[in-house]
């Protein structure tokens, strides 16, 4: 494992961290599993967003260019993942290890944030979390939008393994730059601040992240709540057109669409500006 520097990634962190709108605040939320560690803005008194970022060296701070514009009608809530790079700090004895698990870190999280439903957005493997916790927890979750997420709709390309396994097995800044270079198609389009951020994140002291199959198919036939899937047409993780098809025959409350012009890493940071639109279009509609 390559040497881990927690100043540079702090610094990192917060240099990404200062592209957020101006009434960010850090919240510290207790739970079984840990402190969870949640970047906020936008209104105290508005409808709770929480969104949760891909795995890997993502974090929260990943969601700055959507901040702004979905804090104009949502406390937006972007959390470190338990356990993963960033902020929050697990609990000594206890980490989480299956899907219920994680429903149980999230029914936590809104507790301690006293709401009693939110809605909820996801990308990547944040994504395959939030989908399983729709599952779990329907009545908590009122909408719901995915960033290409993985492991939901289809499985991964052998080619996106083999270029990642490197990156895992050894995990070093020159490795994480490689492979960010090779699936968003030139890492010179990505915001150097960010591409500094993940490559600083390389060796972070991480918890073996939760796996396991996708949502359960006939637990999504029956899904109520609204859902806005968003897929990368540049993808180099799964087939793009894979995933908005088995997405199509299995969700009942499904906006589907492909985002041309951006890979699955360049998600949230460096996706088309109309992303922002989208999403708010999707969350200013009032569900039934």
């Amino acid at each position: 494992m390559g040497r881990y520097d927690d100043d540079a990634f702090q610094a990192a962190y917060d240099k990404v961290l200062a592209k957020w709108p101006a009434d960010r605040e850090a919240l510290r939320v207790p739970t079984p599993f840990g402190t969870t560690h949640v970047n906020a803005c936008g209104p105290a008194d508005a409808p709770p967003l929480v969104l949760l970022p891909g795995g890997g060296g993502a974090t929260s701070t990943s969601w700055y260019a959507q901040a702004a514009p979905l804090a104009r009608t949502h406390r937006v809530l972007a959390v470190d993942l338990i356990g993963a790079p960033g902020r929050s700090e697990p609990a000594a004895d206890r980490h989480p290890r299956t899907v219920a698990d994680l429903a149980a870190w999230l029914d936590a999280l809104l507790d301690g944030l006293g709401a009693t439903e939110a809605d909820f957005g996801g990308h990547s493997y944040g994504a395959w979390i939030a989908l399983h916790y729709a599952v779990h927890a329907p009545g908590r979750m009122r909408r719901l939008f995915l960033l290409d997420p993985t492991q939901c709709f289809a499985g991964f390309k052998a080619a996106y393994l083999l270029h990642a396994l490197p990156m895992l097995l050894r995990p070093t800044p020159a490795r994480v730059r490689a492979f960010l270079d090779w699936e968003t198609g030139g890492a010179a389009g990505l915001d150097p601040d960010w591409l500094r951020l993940q490559e600083a994140a390389a060796g972070f002291p991480a918890a073996r992240p939760v796996t396991g199959p996708r949502p359960a198919p006939d637990a999504l036939r029956v899904l109520n709540a609204p859902v806005l899937l968003l897929v990368a047409a540049n993808s180099r993780t799964h087939d793009p057109y894979e995933v908005t098809a088995q997405a199509g025959e299995l969700l009942p409350r499904a906006e589907i669409d492909v985002v041309p012009g951006v890979s699955h890493h360049a998600l949230p940071q460096s996706a088309p500006p109309e992303l922002a639109r989208r999403l708010s279009e999707f969350l200013g509609e009032r569900p039934e």
